[in-house]
């Protein structure tokens, strides 16, 4: 049987802990996202049988992610961060046509952890009520190129 001085491991055990310590500490205070309001989004059309998500990372610090990023950073700065805040379009005359879209955001806000999931009945009420943060893409399926043959 081999006997092992455990005294000199023992005595470097600090020394390795403080070692990794120092590695890792530089490398989780500059991760992405620790400082600063950004928000992941995501929008899914459709229902859970069939569905087509869209996702990006809204950045508010200065604002880009999306065309409209630089409204929607102002209209979430106006409301704290909180999208149930966001003071909708009284304006917007929606359809009533049933084609659902669940809105979810999940992020920081000036250093508060924010998470919201609503599903709307489709995307003009969506964006009748929370403005331009879900606004991921302008194109709508009508506006895209015909495409021959199809």
């Amino acid at each position: 049987m081999k006997h092992f001085p455990t005294h000199s491991l023992l005595a470097a055990l600090p020394a390795t802990a403080a070692l990794v310590l120092t590695a890792v500490t530089p490398a989780q205070a500059s991760a992405p996202g620790d400082t600063g309001n950004w928000l992941r989004l995501t929008v899914t059309e459709g229902d859970s049988r069939v569905s087509d998500s869209r996702g990006t990372l809204l950045l508010c610090d200065p604002p880009h992610g999306h065309s409209r990023a630089t409204e929607a950073c102002a209209e979430l700065a106006a409301a704290d961060g909180d999208l149930r805040a966001v003071p909708a379009r009284k304006d917007t005359i929606c359809s009533l046509v049933y084609a659902p879209v669940t809105a979810h955001a999940r992020g920081q806000w000036n250093g508060h952890p924010v998470e919201y999931e609503k599903t709307f009945a489709n995307r003009c009420v969506m964006g009748a009520e929370t403005g331009a943060v879900f606004a991921l893409d302008d194109a709508q399926p009508s506006e895209l190129p015909d495409l021959p043959g199809l």
